[in-house]
């Protein structure tokens, strides 16, 4: 297992697996297997419940069909530098059912630099409803900051918390990824894939506490 932060220079591959289930918001999952894999991290896009017996084409939120490249039960029990979860809804819930997720959840949470993320709703919905979050700040989408057992940190667009990263919905998905890229990779690697993608200057608030920040992942000059 690769720990967080590594500067990639190693050859040490990064593997991510990426659940997406009936309902899971489609910007949020495309943006972070994009953002991941223009980093040069090997992601699975894993299937919870396709549209049907044994598939692994996935109908999201808005109705966009997404083809995953496995079924979440053949790779569970493989080894991840990086889970991390979409939102949307009913995705969120779904993902929250499944017994063989929360076991994958588990086992990444008790290994030390494992990295588990989410965003939007799952934040609220599958980590904080299975007890994950406990004496972790977080954030999640407006709708959903009800369900964070402390909402401190809940006004960030990213939160970063040791090895649990979380956001807050389709508009934070590309800082979100990026922040998973800075703890796979490291600061160099998370502006050098954030240059070529144009992004628009973010106006934030006052700093809440474990807010992640581009502008913070600084590369120094020599």
């Amino acid at each position: 297992m690769a720990t967080s932060g590594d500067d990639g220079d190693g050859g040490d591959e990064k593997r991510a697996l990426v659940p997406v289930a009936f309902g899971s918001e489609e910007m949020e999952t495309v943006i972070v297997v994009d953002v991941l894999r223009r980093a040069g991290c090997v992601v699975t896009l894993a299937a919870i419940g396709g549209d049907g017996p044994n598939e692994t084409t996935v109908t999201c939120s808005r109705g966009v069909r997404l083809e995953a490249d496995a079924r979440l039960e053949d790779v569970a029990d493989e080894r991840w530098d990086l889970i991390a979860l979409p939102g949307g809804m009913p995705g969120a819930q779904n993902m929250a059912n499944d017994a063989t997720l929360h076991r994958a959840l588990e086992r990444q949470m008790g290994e030390r630099g494992a990295l588990t993320a989410a965003m939007c709703a799952s934040p609220g919905v599958v980590l904080a409803a299975k007890g994950l979050l406990h004496g972790l700040a977080a954030t999640a989408h407006p709708g959903f900051v009800k369900n964070l057992p402390d909402a401190a940190s809940a006004n960030a667009r990213v939160v970063v918390d040791g090895d649990v990263i979380t956001s807050r919905g389709p508009g934070t998905a590309i800082e979100f990824a990026l922040a998973l890229v800075e703890k796979l990779y490291g600061a160099a690697k998370a502006q050098e894939v954030a240059g070529p993608m144009v992004l628009p200057s973010v106006s934030h608030g006052n700093r809440v506490p474990n807010e992640w920040r581009l502008d913070d992942a600084a590369v120094l000059e020599n």
